[in-house]
């Protein structure tokens, strides 16, 4: 395949990618292109365990949310990678870009009656802080890119 061909698509999401619309999402992005898929979840924590330095929980279910997820996009035929990313969104964004880049990004949230990403402005953050094309996807709901 050609470079025009290759695609490296870079997925921040607050909860496992499962269910229609991100792999829906993903699978669009990706057809007939040699698509590199890769997942990052941020250790979100609570104030209190984010005060007092207890990571630990919040990289837990993190990872946990990343095993389920790549499971998920796998049964897709999604070949995809990820790690656990810092605790702040946007900052688990840069670090991904930093270490290995992205042609777009898809930042992925839960339903609206549960997602406080929005009331952090981290759609509008990462697109303060990137320069690729970001695609957001919120529930069953999306708004398109930047």
């Amino acid at each position: 395949m050609s470079k025009e061909e290759e695609r490296r698509i870079l997925v921040v999401a607050d909860e496992t990618v499962v269910g229609a619309e991100l792999p829906r999402e993903i699978v669009e992005k990706a057809r007939g292109l040699d698509a590199e898929v890769r997942v990052v979840f941020p250790a979100v924590n609570t104030r209190l365990r984010h005060y007092v330095s207890d990571v630990d929980p919040a990289r837990k279910e993190a990872e946990s949310r990343l095993e389920r997820s790549l499971e998920e996009l796998g049964k897709e035929g999604i070949a995809a990678r990820g790690e656990v990313g810092d605790s702040d969104p946007v900052q688990a964004l840069q670090d991904a870009l930093a270490t290995g880049g992205a042609d777009e990004v898809i930042i992925a949230t839960r339903s609206p009656s549960r997602v406080n990403w929005l009331e952090k402005d981290i759609v509008e953050r990462a697109r303060e802080v990137s320069d690729v094309p970001i695609t957001y996807v919120q529930g069953k709901s999306r708004s398109r890119e930047s």
